[in-house]
């Protein structure tokens, strides 16, 4: 596809940032599968649809150097807080198999559609 200067360009904008289907959701429990946290499980506590990230409690922890707010009663020094990490190194652990598992999508006989854990077919919802 050429634009009208004749430069060639190839699938999306470099700016552009795919938003992929968020099959995690709060609460659920993952296992990280790559990165320096690798092994590590943990609960999801916050999930970023727009930056394709989930919070994980103890998992990716950062050091924080915070100022001393004497108004709000905070102390000052080096504080350990979770970063977000990106949906693709993290896997959702099943709550029957307790396996990392890929999730996948079916519906009930009222219509519901609901998460299915992909190894041993049971409903997570």
């Amino acid at each position: 596809m050429k634009d009208e200067v004749g430069v060639t360009t190839v699938g999306l904008h470099p700016q552009v940032n795919a938003m992929v289907k968020m099959r995690i959701k709060a609460k659920d429990q993952v296992r990280v599968v790559t990165g320096r946290d690798r092994g590590r499980t943990g609960r999801v506590l916050k999930v970023y649809p727009d930056e394709n990230k989930v919070l994980v409690e103890r998992v990716n922890l950062a050091k924080r150097h915070t100022r001393p707010n004497p108004s709000k009663g905070e102390k000052g020094g080096i504080v350990s807080k979770e970063m977000p990490i990106h949906i693709s190194n993290v896997m959702l652990v099943c709550p029957q198999c307790h396996k990392p598992t890929r999730v996948g999508y079916s519906f009930l006989q009222d219509g519901r559609k609901v998460r299915t854990c992909k190894k041993s077919g049971d409903v997570l919802d």
